[in-house]
């Protein structure tokens, strides 16, 4: 029986295997256009792609070249538009027995193909390179080298030929995948090929005679390698998505992405997506990865993240396909599907009466909610019981618990009890649930107190007319002890009262007019007059109360007109007029409407128009000139109450109206002015004139100049008191010394005698040069019968005297040089400014060894023996220096 068996299946596999050898399907054939549209027709279902002639029926098609596609009939379409000369792929038909059978279909142009007839034709050249490009099959399995094709060329006929190749795979990289055999042109690979890596070859092929010589034109090759499925898919991009809890069914999370190395559009790389776990909450489409919601269920309270596993196989997910798996992480964001909930069913507070502002309790919820999220806080309200507006509800940010407030003071008397229901809500509405806020009663105990008395009503309305009598009773105001429920042993007191109108009796809360009350003071706002009443019991605890009294109107005010100064514009002939107001304190029927009529001395000129409730126009009866008229006008309120009045109309050129309203022209005031204002106008441009003639005068005044000449170029300029430095050795202030006589420098008073240095006097703030005169005719300095040239008074150093000078020639020689530095400071200021930078003396100081000089601080030493000729031989710049330092030698003498 075994034996059978193993026969029927070798026979059966002999009878396909010798089918299969003897069922030989040729290449499809096709002349196509250069230019080939996408989705164009190469052939229709032929018996090779059907396998008619084998006896097999096809199942699945695969297109070795992915510009070209088969459908399941066996038809060729183009995938996208392509330009072609000739070209050759291979489509695999795998039939229903799971034989592959492979068909090579050859495209060439029409054009080309009638050209090469003709020029074949024409050359009477017949050669022809077999086979046409062909197929390597990826990764194939060794031993290697094996045999792929054999490349023949018609030239063997007539010639003994061997072949050679070169191009990439022979000669350039991969080089030596390829090797042929010269003489018989088998090729050979002789390892295996990574179609991911290479997915073709081109190469050539020559055929050559035994002389080297090239018989037929080269053949280019191309070498396809077949895609195996040895690749597995692959994810790609993000697998962290987030969708809402509670989202509709069908809600797209997000797509898996993933990639396939072998060849596209083919079952190598046909992914299928498939969904390990959480199958009961999410679904994904098999062939685009596409992550969608199962559910409306999802609750991120009971599972914020799903970790989801998903295989993808290729092969459309056959079970030899090969496969990846991965994990998609999916996060559910929270929406507000839980209200808050109370922790108790009932909550007890207490607080005592009266107390205002004040926390009475706290009310935990829970959420369930994300934490600190619109969805989470929570929002309180006093649903119940607080219709008097005594409570409010806030919420704590941090514990989101409820704090109730009592804003107002409660009355044990009255409401012991305060029964309130509170109501929690989120700050945003439920969504995805069908639950309803909660609410959850409160007790509100009030403590009793002992209080003070109260007023009742707490507001007193009072009606009382303006005017009554003093001492008039209009009402009683009185309070209550909330506990007795009595008003025994109260007394009463006035808090405020700004008019001092009313006055309150102690023990019987009697109210009594102290003053007149006015309706029309300015006390009283909207004919309201209020004042505040305090009540005290007999343990001394207080009440308030207020009284608020409605002032009710009387005819005591007459109609007045508050603008009695008018002004009408004098128009020539044209009559003009004047709009005169009355005003009435009282209200109706005290008041308006007004009755306006002329007075009795009236002189007939003026007549009146156009009457309102509170006006009237006053017109002109004749033509009248410029000038003040007063007009007498009666005026009364509807009860006939008023009196005469009298109206001062001005008549005047106007210089323009304003409202209705004249305004008089600047001619009207100057003739006011009168002569007085010509007179003053007159004198004032006298005045103006005197003081122009004035100025001129000085002005053209001219000032002598003293020319002085000074060869020495020194000149004798009053010098600044901080241009020059003291000596080393000076250590005294400064001095002014007079001969004969004694010195002074403020308060202090000092013999020459006595004084070791010598200072140039002070002139205003300037040291002036001290000791002698610049002779002109000699071009010397003087002696000793000079002293200082200088100016001094009283004024310029305090409180300073001078005393007289013991010397009469000393005094002449004080004037003498005080007139002569007056003219030379007149020259001076005449002069051009570069002037006084020749003539500014300069400080000095030690010339150091070798010098004729020494150091300059020594020209203020008394007492010195050396001579003085040296200094007759210094430079101009330096006579002022030797004029004091000489002086100061001779003084000392």
């Amino acid at each position: 029986m075994y034996e059978r068996a193993l026969f029927a299946v070798w026979l059966l596999t002999l009878v396909v295997f010798q089918k299969a050898e003897s069922c030989e399907l040729r290449p499809v054939l096709a002349q196509v256009p250069k230019r080939l549209p996408a989705g164009y027709v190469i052939s229709e279902g032929t018996e090779e792609l059907t396998l008619k002639r084998c006896a097999a029926k096809p199942v699945t098609f695969t297109s070795s070249d992915p510009d070209f596609a088969v459908n399941t009939d066996g038809t060729i379409i183009t995938v996208r538009g392509l330009v072609i000369t000739t070209k050759r792929f291979s489509v695999l038909v795998h039939d229903e027995s799971g034989l592959d059978w492979r068909v090579d279909v050859i495209l060439s142009c029409k054009d080309e193909a009638s050209q090469k007839s003709s020029s074949v034709a024409h050359k009477r050249i017949k050669r022809r390179w077999r086979p046409l490009p062909f197929n390597l099959i990826e990764n194939d399995s060794p031993p290697f080298p094996k045999d792929l094709e054999m490349i023949a060329s018609d030239s063997s006929v007539n010639y003994t030929v061997h072949y050679e190749i070169s191009g990439q795979g022979v000669t350039t990289e991969p080089v030596g995948l390829f090797l042929l055999i010269k003489e018989t042109g088998m090729l050979r690979v002789t390892r295996a090929v990574d179609r991911e890596q290479y997915p073709e070859f081109r190469f050539i092929a020559r055929v050559f005679d035994q002389n080297g010589r090239e018989v037929d034109e080269f053949l280019p090759i191309t070498v396809i390698v077949e895609d195996k499925n040895d690749n597995a898919p692959e994810f790609t991009g993000g697998r962290v998505f987030t969708v809402e809890e509670r989202c509709r069914a069908g809600t797209l999370i997000g797509k898996v992405n993933a990639t396939d190395k072998d060849l596209a559009n083919t079952l190598h790389t046909k992914i299928k997506f498939t969904l390990l776990n959480a199958t009961d909450m999410f679904s994904i489409d098999p062939s685009t990865g596409a992550l969608t919601a199962k559910t409306n269920t999802l609750d991120r309270e009971a599972q914020d993240k799903v970790y989801v596993n998903i295989e993808i196989r290729d092969m459309g997910g056959a079970p030899n396909g090969l496969f990846n798996r991965g994990t998609v992480v999916i996060i559910l964001t929270d929406v507000n599907d839980n209200p808050p909930t109370f922790k108790e069913k009932l909550y007890k507070a207490k607080v005592q009466e009266n107390q205002e502002n004040v926390l009475v309790t706290r009310i935990p919820v829970e959420d369930k909610d994300l934490v600190n999220t619109s969805n989470w806080k929570a929002l309180f309200e006093v649903t119940k019981g607080n219709e008097s507006g005594q409570f409010r509800m806030e919420t704590d940010p941090k514990t989101n618990e409820g704090l109730l407030y009592v804003i107002k003071g409660l009355d044990f008397e009255k409401t012991p009890v305060v029964q309130l229901e509170i109501t929690a809500r989120n700050e945003v509405p439920l969504v995805g649930t069908d639950a309803t806020w909660l609410s959850v009663p409160l007790e509100l105990s009030v403590g009793d107190e002992d209080e003070g008395p109260e007023f009742n009503p707490a507001i007193l309305y009072l009606k009382v007319k303006e005017n009554v009598p003093n001492g008039t009773v209009i009402g009683t105001y009185k309070a209550l002890d909330p506990e007795t429920k009595n008003s025994n042993g109260i007394k009463y007191y006035k808090m405020t009262d700004p008019g001092n109108w009313i006055t309150v009796v102690e023990n019987t809360g009697e109210l009594k007019t102290a003053n007149t009350i006015d309706r029309e003071s300015p006390l009283v706002h909207n004919d309201k007059y209020n004042i505040t009443i305090r009540a005290v019991d007999d343990s001394k605890k207080t009440g308030k109360g207020m009284v608020i009294i409605q002032i009710e109107d009387e005819n005591d005010n007459m109609p007045v007109i508050p603008n009695t100064d008018l002004v009408i514009c004098n128009k020539g002939d044209t009559l003009s007029s004047v709009l005169v107001e009355a005003v009435d304190l009282d209200k109706p029927p005290y008041s308006t409407p007004f009755i306006f009529e002329i007075g009795a001395e009236n002189d007939g000129k003026w007549k009146l128009k156009d009457k309102t409730d509170s006006s009237v126009v006053l017109e002109q009866a004749v033509v009248m000139p410029n000038g003040l008229y007063t007009v007498p006008l009666l005026v009364k309120d509807l009860q006939g109450i008023g009196k005469e009045q009298t109206v001062n109309v001005r008549v005047c050129s106007c210089e323009r109206e304003d409202n209705g309203a004249g305004i008089c022209g600047a001619r009207s005031a100057s003739t006011s002015l009168g002569n007085l204002g010509i007179l003053a106008l007159v004198l004032s441009s006298l005045l103006l004139l005197l003081l122009c003639l004035l100025l001129i005068f000085i002005c053209s005044t001219k000032r002598d100049k003293l020319y002085i000449s000074d060869d020495t170029g020194t000149g004798g300029m009053l010098l600044k008191s901080n241009t020059e430095a003291p000596g080393e050795e000076v250590k005294d202030g400064a001095l002014m010394i007079i001969p004969g006589g004694d010195v002074v420098d403020g308060s202090l008073q000092i013999s020459a005698m006595d004084s070791k240095n010598v200072n140039a006097g002070r002139y205003g703030d300037q040291f002036i040069q001290g000791g002698g005169v610049y002779n002109t005719t000699t071009q010397e300095f003087g002696t000793g019968k000079y002293c200082t040239s200088g100016r001094y008074d009283n004024n310029m150093y305090g409180n300073t005297v001078f005393k007289k000078f013991s010397n009469t020639s000393t005094h002449d020689t004080w004037k003498t040089n005080g007139h002569y530095l007056d003219r030379k400071l007149a020259y001076f200021g005449d002069e051009e400014e570069g002037r006084y930078a020749d003539d500014m003396l300069k400080t000095y100081g030690n010339e150091g060894a070798g010098s004729l000089a020494g150091s300059v601080g020594c020209c203020s030493l008394l007492g010195d023996q050396e001579s003085m000729d040296f200094l007759n031989t210094l430079g101009p710049k330096f006579r002022p220096l030797a004029d004091v330092c000489y002086t100061t030698k001779k003084m000392g003498n």
